[in-house]
């Protein structure tokens, strides 16, 4: 090949070569701009990142044995603060998170085994261990129920924020007037998401999902 061929051919090569580069450089950014995007879904912050929810307390299971807030530790935590002798809300809200649970269980069972469901009574007066027991069982064996003293159940509902008061007196005994939140808790106690037990078991488990990897 002589000179004029051979720099012919170069100038073509190169030509072309800065043709690819126009077209690749805008593929190559869309690629990018996806890949961030993507990765910012990925780390979307938890609806209750550093709000003042959970803490300390000391309360006692259906064996009357004391329970810390401190022995969850490592485990992921659903929380729900009611009362046995609710006669409509509680069981409600508890069927729909413990069916949500089980749903996500059997989609990864893995992953349920680090995740603690746990009911609190908000009435002490009436709801001994074994009352809370009972109650919780019906719900299925991974439901953990806790009460205590007054004082002990006002310093738990204080620190997830729950309200909690004696309502009205009606012929099958009073009633309790509450919020009803059900917190999703990561490993370290620190507050993720409110799971949307009014939308039923499905937005549950699919809530859970979402956090617990």
């Amino acid at each position: 090949m002589n000179r004029h061929a051979m720099t012919y051919l170069n100038d073509r090569i190169a030509s072309r070569s800065r043709s690819l580069l126009r077209w690749l450089a805008p593929l190559a950014l869309g690629l990018s701009l996806a890949a961030c995007q993507q990765q910012g879904a990925a780390t979307e912050e938890p609806p209750l990142a550093g709000a003042a929810i959970g803490g300390p307390f000391t309360l006692v299971n259906k064996e009357g044995k004391e329970v810390t807030w401190a022995q969850f530790k490592g485990e992921w935590r659903i929380v729900y603060f009611g009362y046995t002798f609710c006669p409509d809300a509680c069981p409600l809200d508890v069927q729909a998170m413990m069916r949500g649970f089980n749903q996500f269980s059997e989609a990864h069972p893995e992953l349920a085994e680090k995740v603690q469901p746990i009911f609190i009574s908000i009435d002490p007066a009436r709801d001994t261990p074994e009352v809370v027991g009972q109650w919780t069982a019906a719900f299925g064996p991974r439901l953990m129920g806790l009460t205590g003293t007054p004082e002990q159940v006002k310093k738990a509902a204080d620190a997830f924020a729950v309200y909690y008061k004696r309502g009205e007196d009606t012929a099958g005994g009073y009633l309790m007037d509450h919020s009803r939140i059900t917190y999703l808790m990561d490993p370290d106690g620190k507050p993720i998401a409110m799971l949307p037990t009014d939308k039923g078991p499905d937005a549950v488990a699919a809530e859970i999902a979402k956090w617990v990897k």
